[in-house]
């Protein structure tokens, strides 16, 4: 399977919440690295590096701002209720933990979609 392939595969995927979709254009990010960079979709290419997802988010190798990050992530209902982002999304976590979590399932997705199983999903 080609990069752009493997894109459009994630791409034309549906979305039943907010989180499903940020996860996508994450996905859709790292497969876009991968094609710039010749890799393979391995979990090791996509972390350039990084030790894990979490230090990969607070590198500055994603999104850098907690409004952009708590845009792509969630509904506006919640949005609202965190105040675009200016609040902690809980009690336990900052915005940069959320998106490694959020980055985590793309790099599953990626991987999932890249090998692919059935009914990988976001």
């Amino acid at each position: 399977m080609t990069h752009h392939e493997l894109y459009l595969k994630i791409q034309n995927q549906k979305h039943a919440s907010a989180w499903s979709k940020g996860v996508s254009k994450y996905a859709l990010e790292l497969v876009e690295t991968l094609a710039l960079e010749g890799w393979e979709p391995t979990e090791k290419n996509m972390l350039n590096g990084a030790s894990n997802w979490r230090q990969f988010s607070y590198g500055g190798s994603a999104l850098i701002y907690n409004e952009e990050i708590a845009e792509r992530l969630c509904p506006p209902s919640q949005l609202k209720k965190k105040k675009g982002g200016n609040l902690p999304p809980n009690k336990g976590e900052q915005w940069l933990d959320v998106q490694g979590r959020a980055l985590f399932q793309a790099a599953r997705l990626v991987i999932s979609a890249a090998t692919n199983k059935e009914g990988f999903a976001a």
